[in-house]
């Protein structure tokens, strides 16, 4: 068994913020299993990358013997979770939500131990509630709490709409703390505020308030904004493992020293050159979420197509000819089947001067310079997008 002491060190590594560690400390020190709390809304069937920070941290916890909390939010999903947004979310209806969620969960068990996870629906409560239940909790929090939170504020100030349902958001999930009886809570930077509600309401409940322990939110492939499927700059994790390995691969060097420390909880092995150190990154990744073999065909792959130069003899992703736009130029061609496939969203403008100017746009080994050129697209062509992206066309 680790000390308190030891598992506190190894707990607090990759987080953003903790309030307090001295208080985490005292729970470890009791000995008993912690209960740690990590509230999920299932606004979308997949997860990527960035969504895996925080079900990491919670796997850690597990490892240490303490009882992971998965919370599916089945209800508070059909509201939206506004920390972070500048408008209103789409509502969702419980029959999307309840879809997403098992395939949801399905990937987060990718993660988790899931004999040593406890999974509850915070609707097994909130659909129990009746309006004056609604009202009691409600008048825990006044609207001076609720407007100190900069999204909101920025919104009102803007002259942006807060609507009353979003409000509620953070009261509720503070509830589900209480419900559960949460030691410690995991959530994104973002999420900091809804975090500290569950801690005034637990005490109001004559219970322990949680220890908030806040984790970074993971910059996507661009290196500039989040990950987000929204944004084109994710990993999936459920896309094939040449997929995942590749998007990897095409992070810069900064961000490769990121994705070690808050996906993998390791510093890269700086005796490596970049590259092979990347290829490392690539391949543990691909690993966790498919198998080792899977990821050494991954790498073999990639390293035919893009280290050896032999496309025409590697596994490619297809795109086919019928797909693409009619009529549609190079420039057209080659942005369409980014998006397509991989997930990657240019201007043209940005296509034109950091792909095509180059040379790096390809069609059978020929440069393709002219984003207007109007070329014969054949079923069996390799159409090369980037140094790190290419596809096989058909028919």
């Amino acid at each position: 068994m680790m000390s308190p002491e030891e598992q506190l060190d190894i707990l607090m590594k990759g987080t953003a913020r903790v309030l307090g560690p001295e208080e985490l400390l005292e729970r470890l020190k009791t000995g008993r299993p912690l209960r740690v709390k990590l509230g999920v809304d299932p606004t979308a069937p997949d997860i990527h990358l960035g969504h895996t920070v925080a079900l990491e941290k919670l796997r850690q916890y597990q490892s240490l013997g303490h009882q992971a909390v998965l919370v599916i939010g089945d209800f508070t999903a059909t509201i939206g979770d506004p920390s972070g947004r500048s408008v209103t979310r789409p509502p969702l209806t419980r029959g999307e939500v309840l879809a997403n969620a098992e395939t949801y969960t399905e990937q987060a068990f990718k993660i988790l131990d899931r004999e040593k996870t406890e999974v509850v629906c915070n609707g097994d409560w909130f659909r129990r509630m009746t309006y004056e239940d609604v009202l009691k909790l409600d008048s825990r929090v006044t609207m001076q709490q609720i407007l100190a939170r900069e999204d909101f504020r920025a919104r009102v100030s803007g002259g942006q709409e807060v609507r009353l349902h979003e409000i509620q958001y953070p009261v509720m999930q503070g509830w589900d703390s209480v419900m559960v009886r949460a030691d410690v809570e995991l959530g994104g930077t973002d999420q900091l505020f809804n975090i500290l509600v569950g801690r005034d309401l637990q005490r109001e409940e004559g219970q322990p308030p949680q220890i908030a322990m806040t984790l970074p939110l993971l910059e996507g492939l661009d290196g500039a904004r989040k990950m987000s499927k929204s944004y084109g700059n994710y990993v999936g994790v459920s896309e094939p493992a040449g997929i995942m390995f590749s998007k990897v691969m095409s992070a810069s060097d900064e961000l490769m020293d990121r994705y070690y420390v808050v996906l993998l909880g390791e510093e890269r092995d700086a005796s490596l050159h970049p590259m092979e150190a990347k290829k490392r990154l690539a391949w543990k990744i691909a690993a966790r979420y498919h198998s080792p073999e899977s990821a050494d065909a991954a790498r073999m792959d990639w390293e035919l197509r893009f280290s050896k130069r032999d496309l025409a003899a590697a596994d490619l992703p297809e795109l086919s000819i019928a797909s693409l736009p009619e009529g549609a130029n190079a420039l057209a061609v080659v942005s369409y089947a980014l998006s397509a496939v991989f997930g990657v969203k240019k201007s043209h403008g940005a296509l034109r001067r950091e792909n095509f100017a180059p040379g790096a746009i390809q069609l059978d080994g020929e440069r393709l310079t002219d984003p207007l050129a109007m070329p014969s697209w054949r079923a069996g062509s390799v159409l090369r997008l980037s140094r790190k992206h290419a596809v096989r066309l058909t028919d």
